[in-house]
Formats: structure tokens, C-alpha cells, sequence
């Protein structure tokens, strides 16, 4: 029972201190006069080490005094207390970018809300042959999905097929099949490889002939609708695609080359049309493939100058699908710099009395003189009239 007693004893001793001798609260309104010294070799839960450290950093000398008193007694100097553990501080998770369906980041809804796609009928001809491995093929499947996310895709906007080639053609789907994005981008995540050779200068042309034509949906040439092609391939051609490549370019098809890897640089540039440095492109591997989205975008897509306002128009800008005109206001008219406008300027009309009173005088004497000429022709001609009765009677 005497250890029982002696707790107790000293639990009471500790609260009478607490009351009578501090003038530090420990459990009130004021957690900067809270004393250190109370909590220094006491258990400290987590959440309070931030009020502990609180106290240790705003009791001191120069605002408290010298004068410091814990428990009753009386210290001239602040008591020096353990370091208090520390503990990293949470970092806020980055904010991670919206991905699409295929698990890959988004384009920025900026920069596809400020492109304004020109309309186009584009065919993806892409090698799926042996030396394609499976990643590296949903790579280049990606890079088709970002593509097709940065085009004005519909319609009467960007029309898109797939040929997937390798020793056989196959087209996976054709400018008419889809006009949404959601559908084409499905179709695309279904594309499987074909795994055999790389006939390169066959699927060529089969693009040319089976989908550049109005039955596979391609619009008819008085559209003026740029058709292009974009060769994704990462070995060297086994057919020759020089002259099926130059009848396409014939054909007003613009081919664009991209080579992955270990791609024949000299079968890309035969392939390509001019000039090659806009036309071909190398990356070093299939991972790095959608660096090239944001090349494509700047070629392919039309940047609508009107909305990105660095058309320089004074009062109404007009976008057109290669670059814009401005207009003018009511009232106004355009500049010989076809940018400014001028207020139109109209000719006021004077009246001169005057020459009215000398007009009408004018057009009085002329009608008179047409009614004395006509009454005179009357007469010469009742004379004949008189004259050849005469002579049909005798």
C-alpha cells in the first residue's frame, strides 16, 4: 500500500504546484506561454509535436524575461531541454494529367482548343512487320490515338483510315468508316500486327488505289482537299518504292516518311515528298514515337490566326483554310494594307439653282422645238396626201 500512497501524495503535490506556482497555462487559450519543460520527457504524441515545437521556438529570453517559472520554482535562465524529435513533412502529391483510354497523357485542351485542323484526308500506312516487337507496336498505336486527338475529325473536317502492312496489306478501316473520335480511336486499340515481311512499296499502293478514291471516301478533287499519307516504319523496304511513291506524288498525295530505329534513311527520302527536310522524320525508338505528335500538329493543323489574335485586323477578322482576311465595320472601309479600316467618306451633292433654271429653260426650248417640227411634218405631209388624190383623179 506505501508505493500506492507515495503516487498518490506526489499526483497531489504536482497539482497543487500547478495551481499555485505557475503563470504558464498548460491547458488554456494561450499555447505560446505553454512551458516546455512540462512536456520535455514526457511521450509526445505526433499531432502535438507541432505545438511543442511552437512553444520552444517563442519561449526566450528577449520576450519572456529571465524570469521563467515551472512548477513553482524560479529560473533565471530558460531550463535547456532535449531536442525534440522531427518528422518529415507530407509533400502534397503532384497532380497527375488526364490520360486517355490507352493509358497515356492527354493533349493539352489549350492547344486543342487554339488548332483549328485544316480539313484533310490522311492515311496512316503503318509496318507491322516481325521486326516490330508488341510494345513497340501499341507505341506506335498511341501515337495514332494523340494524332487523332489533335484533328478536327468529322465529315466535312478530317477523314482517316489505317493500312496495316507487312509481306500482305490489310486496311484496317477507311476514310468513310468513322467520324468521331471515340469510334477511331477504339478501332485503332483493335489493330493487331501482322508479323511477316516489310512490303512497304505494296502498301503504297494500295493506299493510292483502294483509298485515295471517292468510293473509300476520299472527297472529289474540286474540293481542294489535301490528301496525305504518313509511312510509319522501322526497317528496310523489300519492294521498290520509288516509282509506286513518285505515281503517288503524281497523284497529288503529300507523303510524309517516318523511320524508327533501324529504318533505311535513303528508302524514307525516295519515299517522301519534297522537301525532305519537312517530310522525314527519325526517331531513335518506338518510345519516343509520340514526340512526333506535336510536329504533325504544327504541320497538319492550321492554327486559326483569328482566335490566337495575331491577325492584325482593326475591326473584324475572317479565318479561311489557309490563313484569314479582315473586313470593316458598317461605315467604314478597308485600307490599301487590307488590315485598317478608314470611315467611308460619301460625296456630298450640291445643287446650283442656277444650272437647274438654265436646265429646265434648256428642256423647255427642245420640247418646243420638237412640237413645232412635228406639226410641220403633219402639214408637208397632208399636202402629199392632197397632191396624189389629184393625181389619181385625173
Amino acid at each position: 500500500m506505501k508505493p500506492f500512497f507515495g503516487g498518490l501524495g506526489y499526483c497531489f503535490a504536482i497539482l497543487v504546484l500547478q495551481v499555485q506556482g505557475t503563470n504558464y497555462r498548460f491547458y488554456g487559450r494561450e499555447p505560446q506561454r505553454v512551458s516546455p519543460l512540462r512536456f520535455a520527457h514526457r511521450p509526445v504524441a505526433r499531432h502535438n509535436l507541432r505545438n511543442i515545437q511552437a512553444a520552444q521556438d517563442t519561449v526566450h529570453t528577449p520576450v519572456h524575461g529571465n524570469n521563467y517559472r515551472f512548477y513553482g520554482y524560479h529560473y533565471h535562465q530558460p531550463p535547456r531541454i532535449s531536442p525534440l524529435p522531427t518528422f518529415p513533412r507530407p509533400t502534397a502529391r503532384p497532380e497527375q494529367p488526364a490520360s486517355t483510354q490507352s493509358g497515356h497523357n492527354s493533349i493539352s485542351s489549350d492547344t486543342e482548343r487554339l488548332c483549328k485542323s485544316r480539313p484533310l484526308d490522311l492515311v496512316f500506312i503503318i509496318d507491322s512487320s516481325r521486326s516490330v516487337r508488341p510494345a513497340e507496336f501499341e507505341k506506335v498505336k498511341i501515337f495514332l490515338s494523340d494524332m487523332v486527338d489533335t484533328l478536327d475529325i468529322g465529315q466535312d473536317a478530317t477523314r482517316v483510315a489505317v493500312v496495316n502492312y507487312a509481306s500482305t496489306v490489310k486496311i484496317e478501316f477507311l476514310l468513310k468508316t468513322y467520324f468521331n473520335k471515340v469510334d477511331m480511336k477504339q478501332a485503332v486499340s483493335r489493330i493487331e500486327p501482322l508479323s511477316t515481311g516489310t512490303m512497304t512499296g505494296l502498301a503504297i499502293k494500295n493506299a493510292m488505289e483502294d483509298v485515295f478514291n471517292e468510293r473509300a471516301g476520299a472527297r472529289g478533287r474540286s474540293l481542294n482537299i489535301p490528301r496525305v499519307a504518313i509511312i510509319v516504319t522501322d526497317g528496310r523496304p523489300q519492294d521498290k518504292v520509288e516509282e509506286v511513291s513518285i505515281q503517288a506524288r503524281g497523284a497529288r498525295i503529300e507523303i510524309y516518311a517516318v523511320g524508327v530505329d533501324r529504318a533505311d534513311m535513303q528508302s524514307l527520302r525516295l519515299m517522301a515528298t519534297p522537301t525532305l527536310d519537312d517530310h522525314v522524320f527519325y526517331v531513335e525508338t518506338y518510345g519516343v514515337i509520340e514526340k512526333l505528335t506535336s510536329k504533325f500538329r504544327k504541320t497538319l493543323c492550321g492554327e486559326d490566326s483569328c482566335s490566337l489574335g495575331n491577325h492584325g485586323c482593326e475591326h473584324i477578322c475572317v479565318s479561311t483554310a489557309a490563313s484569314y482576311n479582315c473586313k470593316c465595320r458598317d461605315g467604314f472601309n478597308l485600307n490599301e494594307d487590307k488590315r485598317t479600316c478608314a470611315k467611308e467618306v460619301r460625296a456630298r451633292v450640291t445643287v446650283d439653282p442656277c444650272k437647274c433654271e438654265a436646265q429646265l429653260a434648256f428642256q423647255k426650248t427642245v420640247q418646243s422645238s420638237i412640237q413645232s417640227l412635228a406639226s410641220r411634218l403633219d402639214e408637208v405631209a397632208r399636202k402629199m396626201q392632197q397632191l396624189e388624190n389629184r393625181l389619181h383623179n385625173k
